[in-house]
This record gives structure tokens, C-alpha cells and sequence, in this order.
């Protein structure tokens, strides 16, 4: 058995691991109950300046087609024009625009683009850590989340319900659990 070691410095380019990192989100649906969904397809880069962080920089691809929620028929009205018209617009991105760094702490400000409307969102980042696994691959972990407006981007269905409220909520929270390998 190989054991792993701990990095000295995460600087460096990184690409998204996929297979080891979820692109999530949590809406509340009739207004009792929370939904969790996330998205099987994504690809991402990153650049980490360690000594100065504004010189990092982030983009991530989201396959709009891809969410999973557990139930197709859900699913499937999420890909609809009702919600993310995966259709007309298939690939959502995420392109910072300014890197912050506090202690183990980040914060990645960038544009958010869904179905052609693009936001900035400021999310802060947790540094969860750093490895060389056992195949000489060098890893760095990071958690964030951060709450928007699902309105800000045109996604706006929704349907009252006769005891007061909605169908599903407004805000929704955006949770990224993130695994990347250093490329260079």
C-alpha cells in the first residue's frame, strides 16, 4: 500500500476531477420539504497563485441536460422551457473574475451564465485539503455554496398553492464539492 503525501503548496493549474466532485443544488419545493438535485456532466479549469490569489482564475462548463434529482419526471421539466430550456441552451458556465484568499477561505467572484442571462456571484470556498493519492497524482479539495435568485436568470415557472406560497422556491442554494488534479 502507497501512502498519500501532503503537498507543501497548492500553486499551480488544476483540472476538475469529475468523477470525484459533485455540482449540486437545493430548492425548496411547496414550501415543506427540500430538493436536491445535481449535474452528472461538467468540465472545469482551474489556475491557483497561492502568493497572490487575485492571479487565480476558474472556468467550469455545466451540461444543462444533465441534472438529476432522483425522479425523471422532474427531471425532465427541469431540461423543459419552463426551467433550463436545455434544449436552446445546453452548456451553463461559471468564468471568475476576481480570486480572493483568507487563510484556508476563498472567495471566487465570476459570471454565471444560464440560459443566456450572465450574473456575478461571489462564492466562498473552504480549502478542504491536499494530497499526492497513490497513483503520483497531486489533489486539491474545496467546499463552497452560495444562495441566488433562480429569477435573476429568467428561470421564473411556478405555481401557487392554495394554502399560500409556491410550488418551489425562489432562492436556491447552489453546494460545490469540488476535486481537482494538478496539470502543470
Amino acid at each position: 500500500m502507497t501512502t498519500t503525501q501532503l503537498p507543501t503548496d497548492i500553486a499551480g493549474d488544476y483540472t476538475l476531477d469529475v468523477s470525484h466532485s459533485r455540482l449540486g443544488f437545493v430548492a425548496r419545493h411547496a414550501m415543506v420539504t427540500k430538493v436536491r438535485g445535481q449535474f452528472g456532466e461538467f468540465e472545469g479549469t482551474a489556475h491557483v497563485d497561492t502568493q497572490t490569489p487575485a492571479n487565480s482564475s476558474v472556468t467550469v462548463e455545466i451540461k444543462a441536460a444533465s441534472v438529476s434529482t432522483g425522479s425523471p419526471d422532474r427531471d425532465g421539466h427541469l431540461k423543459s422551457a419552463d426551467f433550463f430550456d436545455a434544449e436552446q441552451f445546453p452548456t451553463w458556465s461559471f468564468t471568475s473574475t476576481d480570486v480572493a484568499r483568507d487563510g484556508a477561505t476563498w472567495t471566487v467572484t465570476g459570471d454565471l451564465t444560464i440560459k443566456d442571462v450572465t450574473k456575478s456571484v461571489a462564492i466562498e470556498f473552504e480549502e478542504t485539503g491536499a494530497a499526492t493519492d497513490p497513483f503520483g497524482n497531486q489533489r486539491v479539495g474545496f467546499e463552497g455554496e452560495v444562495t441566488v435568485n433562480r429569477k435573476d436568470w429568467g428561470l421564473t415557472w411556478n405555481a401557487a398553492l392554495e394554502t399560500g406560497g409556491v410550488l418551489v422556491s425562489e432562492k436556491v442554494k447552489l453546494e460545490f464539492d469540488l476535486s481537482a488534479i494538478k496539470t502543470a
